[in-house]
């Protein structure tokens, strides 16, 4: 388990996140994020980062009030490629369904 302060990247970590990811962990390993919350859309948008690098979301809670915590465990490089696979066919078939919408109206 490593712990990563990215509080001073305020609301420009997710990169850093991500390579640190890649780069820190091994697989199976869990690294511990801490960044500064701001207007919260940062604590949406960092699960989001997360789970279109298909790795685990194990965690995310309120650290003070400030500050938010994710704990993300790195998974093995095929089942990251078979998630963000499963992610993009979702997204194709969502776009699909809403053109087929727009189309019948």
């Amino acid at each position: 388990m490593k712990r990563y302060d990215l509080r001073h990247l305020h609301d420009d970590f997710y990169d850093r996140m991500v390579e640190l990811i890649d780069r820190g962990l091994k697989v199976g390993e869990v690294g511990i994020f801490l960044f500064e919350v701001g207007d919260f859309s940062s604590i949406q948008k960092s699960a989001d980062v997360i789970k279109a690098t298909g790795h685990d979301l194990m965690n995310s809670l309120k650290f003070n009030e400030v500050d938010w915590t994710i704990v993300v465990k790195k998974v093995a490089p095929q089942i990251q490629k078979e998630r963000q696979e499963k992610l993009k066919a979702v997204a194709v078939e969502a776009t699909e369904e809403q053109n087929e919408e727009e189309k019948a109206q």
